[in-house]
């Protein structure tokens, strides 16, 4: 059996991000930051030797381009990838292309922070982080996982919302510890699993 290694990697800035919009299911691109981070993501998985049989990403540009220019620094630009909404990033309903700002101007301060950071509390006409994980764990358990435990070095290019679904059951974390955590973009994060799916080691690429 070889290594059964899992790398997690959020997209890197996507305009939306630098503009301080709720982007949620909307398509803007990478900015140039983005980019520069997700070539650098490359980089530093060439660095530790890493290369990959198959890759995830979601149907979001933003996404597919970080895992494009991730493994054009790999030179692994023909990998077998699939691509499916399941690893979208939690779509933010009524906010979706609002300036945070604005919204906390239009709904209150209170509001809006609940909406953000709490679990299980949706916004007009979205998801909560509840939801994303109804979403995106059935994905992981029957599309993703089997192909680590096979011995397939994959790599997931998605969102913060996503990933954390991904991160709650490989880490064991409460509804409240996965909200505290944050992802950086364009960071990879290196996780290698024992024959029962539980967690042998981490490695954080920050």
């Amino acid at each position: 059996m070889s290594d059964r290694l899992l790398v997690l990697v959020r997209h890197g800035q996507s305009e939306w991000n630098l503009k301080n919009l709720f982007t949620g299911w909307k398509d803007p691109d990478l900015t140039e930051q983005g980019i520069a981070e997700a070539r650098e993501a490359g980089r530093k998985l060439k660095a530790q030797g890493l290369s990959f049989d198959i890759a995830f990403t979601s149907v979001l540009k933003r996404a597919q381009h970080t895992l494009d220019l991730t493994l054009a620094e790999l030179g692994q630009t023909n990998l077998p990838t699939k691509r499916d909404l399941a690893l979208n990033e939690r779509d933010y309903g009524d906010l979706s292309g609002l300036n945070k700002d604005d919204a906390r101007k239009k709904w209150g301060e209170e509001q809006v922070h609940i909406w953000r950071r709490s679990y299980d509390v949706s916004p007009p006409g979205g998801e909560s982080l509840k939801d994303t994980l109804a979403r995106t764990l059935p994905y992981y358990v029957q599309e993703i996982q089997p192909c680590v435990l096979r011995g397939e070095r994959t790599l997931v290019a998605a969102h913060g919302n996503s990933l954390r679904a991904l991160i709650m059951v490989l880490e064991k974390l409460s509804p409240k510890e996965i909200l505290a955590r944050e992802l950086a973009t364009g960071v990879p994060i290196i996780y290698r699993l024992n024959a029962d799916s539980t967690v042998a080691s981490k490695l954080d690429l920050a």
